[in-house]
């Protein structure tokens, strides 16, 4: 499956707020890696007060708000799993 890169930090309620958001929209097609950019200088550098922050293929998709349109158009590129 593929993987949606979700920067965040711990403390962040609007992190939490977007990935209530965000985790339906992708349950069963995209897999989901947590990524605390404090764990990270090049994170925190990077995004800092940026978070949330999510990334897909290597580019920057959405910060708050969730960018519905954006996760759209990452989930009509990916077949759905038919179990």
């Amino acid at each position: 499956m593929p993987i949606i890169h979700y920067y965040t930090r711990q403390g962040c309620h609007l992190c939490e707020i977007m990935l209530e958001e965000l985790l339906p929209l992708i349950r069963g097609r995209l897999d989901i890696e947590m990524r605390d950019i404090d764990s990270q200088a090049e994170w925190c550098e990077k995004y800092d007060i940026r978070v949330p922050v999510i990334e897909f293929e290597g580019q920057l998709v959405s910060g708050y708000p969730l960018d519905y349109g954006a996760i759209r158009s990452i989930l009509a590129r990916i077949p759905e799993n038919n179990e």
